[in-house]
């Protein structure tokens, strides 16, 4: 999916992947041909198991290597509602708009369906208070595009993939 955070992306490191296709035959492809965008790679569209990554990687002093992952853990445990159990990220954000800015401004930010909520830290994230079901949290993903749809006609769109039915 081309995970990022903080201006980065996986793009920006992978070097080589080598995958087997659901018929077992090996393929290793350069970066150039993963077809990689905001959130997107060639294996959102085509199936394969991804078996080995090579990446590059930028030396650097230790100390400041480990400042910057100490930096990166707290601005997450400040922003993010790491202390549930969630997805991640639920909404890419849009070509011109911040999606849980619109999810704050449609009154949604708390908003229940089950144990299934918008998080009060972070309305990009849908969390598990408890006891929710994949049901509860597909209707409230559900009820959150149909809401911001209706306020700012603005469609959003899942970061998070659906597996299954």
């Amino acid at each position: 999916m081309n995970a990022g955070a903080h201006g980065k992306e996986m793009k920006d490191i992978v070097k080589i992947v080598k995958a087997i296709d659901y018929q077992g035959k090996e393929r290793v492809f350069s970066v150039e041909e993963l077809d990689f965008g905001y959130r997107t790679s060639l294996f959102k569209r085509e199936k394969y198991i991804i078996t080995e990554v090579v990446l590059t990687l930028q030396k650097g002093k230790q100390e400041e290597i480990k400042a910057k992952m100490e930096e990166y853990a707290s601005y997450r445990k400040e922003k993010q509602p790491i202390e549930y159990p969630s997805a991640g990220s639920t909404f890419k954000r849009g070509s011109d708009f911040i999606t849980a800015k619109l999810i704050d401004e449609a009154g949604l930010k708390g908003y229940r369906i089950g144990d299934a909520e918008i998080s009060t830290k972070h309305s990009g994230f849908v969390i598990n208070k408890g006891e929710a079901t994949a049901e509860q949290v597909l209707t409230l993903v559900k009820y959150i595009q149909e809401k911001v749809q209706e306020k700012f006609n603005k469609k959003i769109e899942l970061e998070i993939e659906i597996i299954g039915e």
